[in-house]
């Protein structure tokens, strides 16, 4: 009797810390999402930074330019399978785009390096999850090389005029994804 009440409070315990761990690390996340602020409201029209083209490839092999969605807001994501931070704010932008899908264009861009992220490697993510959000395939390294991006995620933000409004580096939390596109909205 004395040993399962043992086990039963060591369980107890163990759950209270994982509950705690949880806790914490999602306010270290809202806490130091590092955001990259590139247009306030001083800014004027001609100090906006447009938002430089590239190319990707659709899931169906198509070769998607960034200028083709010019008009309507955009999510952009870079991504990879094996990227834990990436993995733990997915199902976030999964979340938001079944919210917000019809007004914003989301491109989560897998960035393909062939060697330890390929195009296979992130379907089977994608698919295994259930993601419903458009994904696109950074083959050639276009994507990611326009915005000289070098660690993931990082999510950027477009309005309808191909201006980008501002950017996080590191995982972001689904407030702050949802604030964000609010912004693209306004």
């Amino acid at each position: 009797m004395v040993k399962k009440r043992s086990i039963f409070v060591i369980v107890i315990i163990l759950a209270l810390i994982l509950l705690l761990a949880y806790l914490a690390y999602t306010e270290l996340i809202q806490k130091h999402e590092a955001k990259v602020d590139i247009d306030d409201a001083e800014n004027h029209a001609e100090d906006r930074i447009e938002a430089p083209d590239f190319q990707v490839v659709d899931v169906y092999g198509n070769t998607v330019n960034l200028s083709d969605f010019t008009g309507t807001p955009i999510v952009i994501n870079y991504w990879a399978s094996w990227c834990g931070p990436c993995k733990m704010e997915m199902p976030d932008f999964n979340e938001a785009y079944s919210e917000v899908g019809e007004k914003v264009q989301f491109m989560m861009i897998n960035v393909v390096d062939g060697r330890r992220e390929t195009e296979t490697s992130g379907r089977e993510y994608v698919m295994s999850n259930g993601f419903e959000f458009p994904v696109f395939y950074d083959i050639g390294l276009d994507a990611s090389l326009s915005y000289g991006i070098t660690s993931y995620p990082t999510t950027l933000f477009v309005d309808a005029e191909g201006y980008i409004v501002s950017g996080y580096i590191g995982a972001i939390s689904k407030q702050t994804l949802l604030e964000a596109i609010n912004t693209l909205l306004e």
